[in-house]
């Protein structure tokens, strides 16, 4: 438990917590005055499961069995990751984080009002992780060809203006009858900058400055291999007059710019933008069998994918019940004895057919009545703030040994709640301590009393600066603590006997 007074810095933890973890940064969380904030953080005994999910994404742990992250945030906005000593990405560490840390507080309920986070829920306690990644690679394959027969049909349906175009293009670069250069002599231009660049690339190993003039010489043969294959498109093996071949060539030149504006910067580019066309032209030649060919395929696939989505719906139906009775069960202990729970799963359905999307057919939405004989409404219309802290606790409890995740923190949960409440709150956390590290930022007296290790959280005045320091607990200084938390401008005797009472009552929930 973590507790201090408002303003001590409690906040500052989390933060920094949630900075490893991959939030945005903000130079705000720099001190005024320094140049630069860093955070770092040792997670040891990992679980199996995050050590294999670390490996598969090419991380492995420290020669003390640890995963060593550090996070520096710099005023100029810059931010630098490292993991384990390696450069990382924020990408990266921000699919590393929910292997290590869970993070619940009063914005995190948010999480509890979006149905769509339900479905990852009933998810994880189904542990369905590895027919969903096989569906997920089904469902790819079926949507790649349906958004192919999407672009086709959208063309289709304005086919013959886009051959018109087409076939228009295509005319007018073929009308110049452009001849690619082939080869060349050992004297020629184009040959001897190439020699020239090779020998430079080679020197800039000795001599790096060296690499500069390469590149200079290399848009220079780019240049030339231009020019001459523009040339020897118009010349050819041409016998004629010099003066008329003159003209022949920068009338071919001033055309060859005309195609150039139109279709590309280069020849080059010209001849592709052509072989595009004729290629989009087929498409448009042959699209009602290419649709046909398609449709079969998404036919097949489609089917293929079902097949999964069903045995997927199948998991989570199951899953569904179970976990109903389970979070049930936590929220009567919870002091909601009349409580309704349970999952709704709803199919997509279009025209009689199941519509697939990336997780399956199903939709999931928490339903809750707290009182007897009211209608169970989603948890969004209804759940009050410190209800919502409970359903949120009893999820994460029933969830626990199926997520993998070994340190949970939560954060100020306690909000809306007091009394024999609060203590059984902190009595689930003591239980879920078994098998994860908890963490709690806490103003309650019930829950900080429970816990096994007490953080106090203060600030002081050091050298004209504020600073936040943590230290542990322990004895007079734990009862000191509760009872302020108790109550009271001035500690009393009553709240200190309190105080200790309630830290010795934890033995009992162990």
């Amino acid at each position: 438990a973590m507790t201090g007074e408002t303003g001590a810095g409690k906040s500052v933890i989390i933060d920094s917590i949630n900075l490893l973890l991959g939030m945005r940064a903000d130079k705000e969380l720099i001190r005024t005055g320094e140049s630069f904030a860093m955070v770092s953080g040792v997670f040891a005994d990992l679980s199996k499961s995050c050590i294999k999910a670390l490996s598969d994404i090419g991380f492995s742990l420290d020669e003390d069995e640890n995963l060593v992250i550090q996070r520096t945030v710099s005023a100029d906005g810059r931010s630098q990751i490292k993991i384990n000593g390696r450069a990382a990405n924020i990408t990266l560490l921000r699919s590393v984080a929910p292997l290590l840390v869970g993070i619940h507080g009063q914005s995190d309920t948010g999480q509890l009002v979006n149905p769509e986070k339900h479905l990852e829920l009933v998810d994880t306690y189904a542990a369905s992780q590895s027919i969903l990644e096989k569906y997920k690679e089904s469902f790819s394959k079926y949507d790649s060809v349906r958004r192919k027969i999407s672009e086709i049909t959208e063309k289709t349906a304005e086919k013959e203006r886009l051959k018109e175009i087409l076939e228009y293009q295509i005319k007018d670069i073929d009308s110049l009858a452009f001849k690619a250069l082939k080869g060349s002599e050992k004297g020629s231009v184009s040959y001897l900058v190439d020699r020239s660049v090779q020998a430079l690339s080679q020197l800039a190993g000795v001599i790096p400055e060296y690499e500069g003039y390469a590149e200079t010489l290399r848009d220079v043969l780019y240049k030339v291999d231009d020019i001459a294959e523009e040339i020897y498109a118009v010349i050819g093996d041409m016998d004629t007059d010099p003066t008329e071949a003159l003209n022949e060539i920068e009338s071919r030149l001033d055309k060859i710019a005309k195609l150039k504006r139109k279709y590309g910067l280069t020849v080059k580019d010209v001849l592709a933008f052509a072989d595009k066309a004729r290629t989009e032209l087929e498409e448009l030649d042959l699209s009602d069998e290419l649709l046909e060919k398609l449709h079969k395929q998404e036919d097949a696939l489609y089917k293929e994918a079902l097949e999964l989505a069903d045995e997927l719906h199948v998991i989570r139906s199951k899953a569904a019940v179970e976990l109903e009775e389970r979070v049930k069960e936590v929220l009567e202990f919870l002091d909601m004895p009349k409580v309704v729970f349970f999952a709704s799963i709803s199919e997509h359905v279009t025209d009689g057919k199941k519509e697939l999307n990336p997780t399956g057919y199903d939709s999931v939405e928490f339903f809750i009545s707290a009182n007897r004989g009211a209608e169970p409404q989603p948890i969004a219309r209804i759940a009050s703030g410190g209800e919502l802290a409970r359903i949120m606790l009893a999820l994460k409890s029933v969830i626990s040994d199926k997520d993998g995740v070994m340190t949970v923190i939560f954060d100020e949960i306690d909000s809306g709640v007091s009394g024999k409440t609060a203590r059984k709150i902190g009595v689930k956390m003591l239980s879920l301590s078994k098998t994860a590290q908890i963490l709690c930022v806490t103003h309650s007296a019930q829950i900080a009393s429970i816990a096994d290790m007490h953080l106090l959280i203060s600030k002081s005045d050091v050298n004209g600066k504020t600073e936040t320091s943590v230290r542990e607990l322990d004895g007079e200084g734990r009862v000191l603590e509760i009872s302020r938390i108790l109550g009271g401008i001035n500690v009393t005797d009553a709240q200190r006997r309190a105080a200790k009472d309630m830290i010795e009552e934890k033995h009992i929930y162990r």
